[in-house]
């Protein structure tokens, strides 16, 4: 069976070599089967919260909570220092709800945006009363921080690894590319100035730079607003046709 790793982001302060390791071994196991990988550009994760994942020390966002609905956007040891409680009791007092969860290193990162096989994911959530803010600024960041500040990617490479590969790993025909035939979905945006707005405090943020989207012909999103047009669709894997699969890809 062909396998996907998604979120490919490796924590562990005692080891700061674990992910330049562990793309050691992706590498190699790719070589023997067909396997793929895809991560966000960011230091921090999403999840629930989960007591035991969230140590002293460890920054912790609360975006939402059942019990708690008003500490949502505070720090988790703001939180319990008000109630005067450690951070665990404090977690626990906030479930059921989510958090976002600071502890990769920039410089894995930069690691996983520069590698050529690994694929651009958001995950991003919209229905969170505080999302994650890679639900607003994943692609405009990786074009705007890693493409054209840091250098770590080509504008094409990273375009390619946004949006054919994906396609061609999840066999989505017609997807991704810019052909005849092929379903008219483009992002026009200048290059020059593209860039996530969105922060961990302030997620809801346009991001710059971007002219107009869209979606199976239809404009969705000009300068600046939604036009209501509503022209997405469930996209599924075809065995034949132009998409390749990742089974297809190991070949």
């Amino acid at each position: 069976l062909p396998v996907v790793i998604s979120h490919y982001h490796c924590r562990d302060r005692n080891d700061p070599e674990l992910c330049a390791r562990s793309l050691d071994w992706f590498e190699d196991a790719k070589s023997r089967h067909p396997v793929a990988i895809d991560a966000y550009p960011y230091t921090a994760g999403s999840s629930s919260i989960i007591p035991e994942f969230i140590g002293e020390g460890q920054p912790v966002l609360i975006t939402w909570s059942e019990s708690h609905p008003d500490q949502a956007g505070r720090y988790i040891a703001d939180i319990a220092e008000t109630w005067g409680v450690d951070v665990p009791e404090a977690a626990r007092r906030l479930q059921p709800g989510g958090g976002i969860y600071f502890g990769n290193v920039e410089e894995d990162v930069c690691r996983l945006m520069s590698h050529p096989d690994c694929m651009i994911g958001s995950d991003g959530l919209p229905l969170l009363p505080h999302p994650h803010p890679r639900l607003w600024g994943t692609f405009p960041r990786v074009l705007g921080r890693y493409v054209r500040e840091l250098g770590l990617v080509s504008l094409e490479e990273a375009v390619r690894r946004m949006a054919s590969l994906p396609a061609r790993t999840f066999g989505l025909a017609d997807r991704g590319v810019v052909r005849p035939g092929a379903a008219a979905d483009l992002v026009i945006f200048d290059p020059a100035t593209v860039v996530d707005r969105a922060t961990y405090e302030d997620p809801e943020q346009q991001s710059a730079g971007i002219d107009t989207v869209i979606v199976n012909g239809g404009v969705v999103w000009r300068d600046g607003a939604d036009t209501g047009e509503r022209r997405g669709r469930v996209l599924r894997r075809e065995a034949n046709g132009s998409g390749a699969s990742l089974t297809d890809l190991a070949s």
